[in-house]
C-alpha cells in the first residue's frame, strides 16, 4: 500500500504538466455523464407521470382495437350496457362508479412563445370526478353541469400563461371560462383541462364518448368484468386495468428515450475512452524513466498498475462530478413537454435523484478504468533496462 501511495502521489504531481490532455478527458467524461443523466431523467419522469395516472382498482374500456382514448369511440347505448356488467363498485344503491368520458385536443395561445399549446380536454361527469380521488381542487371551484366551464390542471396553468383561473378562452364556437384549478399527485391528468362531458360533446358536435372508466368492486373483480364485456358481441370493446393502459402509453416513448440515452452516451463514451487512453499512454511514456527507477529500487509491478488506474479514475471522477452537477443544475426540478398518444402536450417534471447520479458516476468510472488499464499494464510489463534507456 505504501508503494502504491508513493507512486500515485508522484503521478498526480505531474498532472499540471499534462493539464490540457487531462482537461480533455474530464470534459469528455463530463459530457457523457451529463447527457446520460439528463435523458434518462426525461424517460424516468415520463414513465412516472403516466404510471401515476393509472390505478389497479380502476378499469378503462375502449373500442376493440383502439390504442388510445382519442382513437376510441363508445356509443351512448354501449355506455348504458356497460353499467349492467358485473364487478363494478356501487357508490349507492342505484349509483355505480362509472364515468363515460370524452377526450379531445384543443389549442390555446401560449403567452411566452406566442405559439399554440395542444392540451387534452377531458369531458366527464360529477361521478367521474368522484372516481378519481387523487384529483384535488386547488383553486376556484368545479365546473357546473350544463355550462361552458373549465377546470385546468396544474401543469397546464404553468405552461400556458394565458390560461389562468378567471380567464375565458374560445374553442368549438363557444367561450369557456376557467373556474378552477386542480392537482393530481403529479400524474398525466395535470396536463389536462376538465369540463362537463355533455357540454364538450355538444360543442364538438360529437355523439359518442371516447372511453368509459369504472371503479372495480375489488381488484379481483377485473377478470369478471373483462369476461362479461369482451364476451358481449354487441359491444366490441377492450377492457384494461387503468394501470396497464397508462403503462402501455408511456412504454414506446420511454423506450425511445432510454435508447437515445444509451446509444448517444455510448458513442460519446467511446470518444472519451480514446481520449483517456491517449492521455494515460502519454503519461506513462513521459514517466518511463521514473517508473523504471522505482522498479530498480524495489517497487513492484502491481503498485505501478494500481497507481496508473487510480490516476485515471480520479480524472474520471472529476469529469463525473462536473457532469452530474451540470445535469442537476439544468434539469432537476425542470419541466419538459412531450406529445402524448392523443397528440396533446404532456408536461413532465424532471428529477435528477441520487440513484441517477450514481449511475452516471459508475459510467465514468468504467470509462476511467478501461482508459487506465491498458497503459498501466504496458507500464508494468516494460523492463527496467528498457525504461532506463528512454530519453525524456
Amino acid at each position: 500500500m505504501h508503494q502504491v501511495m508513493q507512486i500515485t502521489l508522484m503521478n498526480l504531481r505531474s498532472v499540471p504538466q499534462r493539464f490540457a490532455s487531462s482537461l480533455v478527458v474530464c470534459i469528455g467524461i463530463a459530457g457523457v455523464v451529463a447527457v446520460l443523466v439528463s435523458v434518462i431523467a426525461m424517460a424516468n419522469g415520463l414513465t412516472e407521470t403516466m404510471l401515476n395516472a393509472g390505478k389497479d382498482n380502476r378499469a378503462i374500456i375502449l373500442r376493440d382495437g383502439a390504442l388510445t382514448e382519442s382513437l376510441s369511440s363508445i356509443s351512448r347505448e354501449a355506455a348504458l350496457a356497460i353499467e349492467t356488467a358485473p364487478g363494478i363498485r356501487r357508490l349507492a344503491e342505484d349509483v355505480l362508479a362509472i364515468s363515460p368520458e370524452v377526450v379531445l385536443t384543443v389549442r390555446f395561445p401560449d403567452y411566452e412563445e406566442s405559439a399554440m399549446g395542444a392540451v387534452a380536454l377531458r369531458g366527464l361527469t360529477q361521478r367521474g370526478i368522484d372516481l378519481h380521488p387523487e384529483i384535488e381542487l386547488t383553486e376556484g371551484r368545479w365546473f357546473d353541469t350544463g355550462k361552458h366551464e373549465l377546470v385546468a390542471g396544474r401543469m397546464v396553468l404553468e405552461q400556458l400563461g394565458t390560461l389562468q383561473v378567471g380567464d375565458t378562452v374560445s374553442f368549438y364556437n363557444a367561450d369557456w371560462r376557467v373556474v378552477g384549478a386542480f392537482s393530481s399527485a403529479g400524474d398525466a391528468h395535470e396536463s389536462e383541462v376538465l369540463a362537463d362531458a355533455v357540454m364538450v360533446m355538444a360543442a364538438a358536435r360529437r355523439t359518442v364518448y371516447n372511453a368509459v372508466t369504472v371503479e372495480l368492486a375489488s381488484p379481483e373483480a377485473f377478470t369478471e368484468l373483462e369476461t362479461a364485456l369482451e364476451g358481449d358481441p354487441r359491444l366490441k370493446v377492450d377492457v384494461q386495468r387503468e394501470s396497464d393502459y397508462y403503462e402501455g402509453q408511456s412504454k414506446n416513448t420511454s423506450q425511445l428515450l432510454y435508447l437515445v440515452a444509451y446509444v448517444v452516451s455510448s458513442i460519446m463514451a467511446l470518444g472519451a475512452l480514446f481520449g483517456a487512453l491517449n492521455t494515460m499512454y502519454s503519461a506513462v511514456a513521459a514517466r518511463a524513466t521514473e517508473i523504471a527507477t522505482l522498479r530498480a529500487l524495489g517497487f513492484g509491478a502491481l503498485p505501478v498498475v494500481v497507481s496508473v488506474l487510480i490516476e485515471a479514475l480520479i480524472l474520471a471522477l472529476i469529469g463525473a462530478l462536473a457532469g452530474v452537477t451540470i445535469a442537476w443544475l439544468l434539469f432537476n426540478g425542470d419541466t419538459f413537454t412531450t406529445t402524448s398518444g392523443g397528440l396533446s402536450q404532456l408536461s413532465v417534471n424532471l428529477s435528477v435523484g441520487p440513484a441517477l447520479l450514481v449511475s452516471g458516476v459508475v459510467w465514468a468510472c468504467v470509462i476511467g478504468f478501461i482508459g487506465g488499464l491498458f497503459p498501466a499494464l504496458q507500464a508494468a510489463r516494460r523492463s527496467v533496462v528498457e525504461g532506463l534507456r528512454v530519453i525524456v
